[in-house]
């Protein structure tokens, strides 16, 4: 039976505690692991859908694993982030493999972004070339004579935002299969076919809804790249809605075209040979659909409400002009996906399938349906408009849930904060989780009451007040100052971020403060973990999947309560569509959403039974408004404190102990 298995294998004199001995690590008695693990058990043989919260320090991802494991099934777990993904496949489940007693393979599937493509850089070589984009690309080239699995993430030395690995990466829309000459070779077919030998697949949630979108609106239903399954284990859940939203919309940008331009460009003077006299009809060709596409998306941008991010942008906003441009930029896409068809080169042939498919989502854009919200977004560089589905729940309800399609059969979504002060009743309705689920929130076994305090100011202005960011600062001051550095400073605006970071670092603090963006993010991190006394001060891509634990954080700060930008083309629709139900979207959508985030923000003080500290929520609404209560009651059960006084207190008994 695969609950007794379970407890045997996760008791305090299994396997997996004699495992962690061998390493030093002393395995102790966790009940709520036990609890989700035989929630697991249950829901893999009944074939279920199971929710489950699991707090800080249960140890969930084991207690998903070992039944999975056990239950002799084809599993693919799904994470919201790469370093969570890498953590399962490096490290827990070569545990497992080790200590467990059964016999597994395991493979990690990421998004094709990730992965090098060996013909892309070819061709990309074999051009003209800055010297700097040339140097990089050869250090590149010599990489892949080496690696293995052909993942960026081995190149430690390329910066997150190089341009250069943007001309070799591999897309869905780059590949050219068995007819590529480097097939035999491709990082991303081995990738595919050991996940097809594996028992246990680790995927991202882009990847998993790129492949559940694929599935969905391919020309051939149930062709993806994820084998079928019987179990699919959502760790991190509370990020699919946002996720999916990507995955289940189209966009078009500029860059999208002028990528495939620069592509066609490259494949062209690749197979110049092949192509003879035709190698000049065709650069003309590409530069008409280059010139259409800056023509149109330069109208578009000075027709965009904002000058920096989305904004909708209905059907009538499309003026006499810009109709006609986008009819210049769809004959041009047709003229480039025809006569790139017609030849044999299968290189040419992804040329046009990618001009086609422009093509297409540009009709999509221009006619959006009832169900989706059309939208623009200009950036610095680039200008894109699109459309997101507005309601994602009929989408899950249909491919997971529903039991239409004959895999997963079992279904569990778990996360540290995927419950509300309303059980789960949030995700269950944007997720469009029917009642017969099963449901379990297991408390961290941390001691919040004793090593944590949660500290919120009601002598400061409200988030909207002019004056709020100048008093903010300096109560942050004194609040690093209490806490002798060691702190993360989360806002919800990158506003917000430069101007605190610009006050502490003004206010001649002892400790060195570091901010976002300087630098990438591990290194921030590394220098913040390895300094044990630093500043950070960052946005939302800090609340969540960033791991300090011990002394280095022992005082987390967040400046205003998360609530999504109101001002968002999906958000306001979907806030619309609540309404026009007659139900409130700021109860049923702002509150509970919120109070996931703070929660994800206060999760990264307490990592470990030995972490102690402050987190300093500045937004009086927690205290002074009535939903102040409903999120105060998601929130883990710190130590109350109102003052600097005790806030001083606090970390002279505790944190500084």
């Amino acid at each position: 039976m695969l609950s007794a298995k379970t407890l045997a294998a996760l008791g305090p004199e299994g396997p997996i505690a004699r495992g962690l001995a061998e390493l030093g690590v002393r395995h102790e008695a966790r009940p709520g692991q036990l609890d989700m693990a035989l929630a697991v058990a249950e829901a893999i043989t009944a074939e279920r859908v199971l929710l489950c919260e699991a707090g800080t320090g249960t140890g969930k991802t084991l207690a998903y694993l070992v039944p999975a494991i056990l239950s002799g099934r084809r599993v693919v777990v799904s994470t919201a982030t790469k370093a969570l993904q890498e953590q399962i496949y490096a490290k827990d489940l070569p545990l497992l493999a080790t200590h467990l007693g059964v016999e597994f393979s395991a493979a990690l599937m990421k998004g094709l972004s990730n992965y090098v493509c060996r013909r892309r850089l070819a061709e990309a070589l074999s051009g003209e070339l800055p010297r700097d984009r040339a140097q990089t690309l050869a250090r590149i080239e010599q990489w892949t004579r080496e690696s293995i699995s052909g993942d960026r993430v081995e190149l430690e030395w390329l910066r997150d935002d190089d341009p250069a690995w943007r001309d070799v990466q591999s897309g869905s829309d780059t590949r050219i299969g068995q007819g590529c000459a480097f097939n035999e070779r491709c990082f991303v077919t081995k990738m595919r076919d050991d996940a097809q030998r594996a028992k246990v697949i680790v995927v991202n949630h882009h990847l998993y809804l790129a492949d559940l979108a694929l599935r969905r609106g391919g020309p051939v239903r149930g062709k993806g790249v994820i084998p079928e399954h019987d179990v699919v284990i959502f760790d991190e859940a509370h990020q699919l809605e946002e996720i999916a939203t990507e995955f289940f919309g189209i966009r078009v940008s500029s860059a999208r075209v002028e990528t495939i331009a620069r592509d066609a460009r490259r494949t062209f003077q690749a197979l110049k040979a092949n192509l003879g006299n035709d190698l000049a009809e065709s650069l003309v060709r590409i530069d008409t659909m280059s010139d259409a596409a800056r023509a149109l998306f330069g109208a578009l941008a000075l027709r965009a409400p904002t000058a920096d991010g989305r904004a909708p942008f209905p059907e009538d906003n499309w003026s006499d002009e810009m109709v006609e441009l986008r009819g210049r930029l769809d004959a041009s896409l047709e003229s480039v996906a025809r006569w790139a068809g017609k030849r044999n080169e299968e290189p040419l042939a992804v040329i046009s399938r990618r001009a086609a498919a422009v093509r297409d989502d540009l009709s999509r854009v221009s006619s959006p349906g009832r169900e989706d919200v059309p939208w623009i977004e200009l950036r610095q560089r680039s200008c894109a408009v699109g459309i997101s589905p507005i309601d994602l729940a009929p989408v899950f309800r249909e491919e997971l849930f529903a039991g239409n399609r004959p895999w997963p059969h079992t279904v569990v979504l778990t996360s540290a904060t995927l419950a509300t002060g309303e059980g789960f009743t949030h995700a269950r309705r944007r997720l469009g989780v029917d009642r017969g689920a099963e449901e379990l929130v297991v408390p961290s076994p941390f001691d919040f009451r004793k090593n944590a305090g949660v500290y919120v100011p009601v002598d400061l202005p409200e988030p909207n007040d002019s004056a709020f960011v100048d008093r903010a600062a300096l109560r942050v001051i004194e609040l690093i100052r209490a806490s002798r550095g060691g702190a993360f400073v989360l806002c919800a605006s990158t506003r917000n971020m430069r101007a605190f970071h610009a006050m502490l670092r003004d206010a001649d603090l002892p400790w060195p403060v570091l901010c976002q963006g300087e630098r990438p993010k591990f290194s921030l991190l590394a220098e913040f973990r390895e300094r044990g006394d630093a500043i950070l001060v960052a946005t939302m891509g800090f609340w969540e999947g960033v791991d300090v634990p011990g002394r280095a954080l022992r005082l987390v700060v967040i400046d205003k309560l998360p609530f999504a930008v109101p001002s968002d083309p999906v958000v306001a629709a979907r806030h619309r569509a609540i309404e026009e139900e007659g139900r409130s979207s700021f109860t049923e959508l702002s509150v509970p959403e919120a109070a996931i985030a703070l929660k994800q923000g206060f999760g990264r003080l307490i990592r470990t039974c030995e972490d102690a500290g402050v987190v300093a929520i500045l937004d009086k609404r927690l205290r002074t408004k009535g939903y102040g209560r409903t999120m105060r009651a998601s929130l883990p059960p710190a130590s109350p404190l109102f003052d600097l006084e005790q806030v001083r207190a606090f970390f002279e008994i505790v944190a500084h102990a």
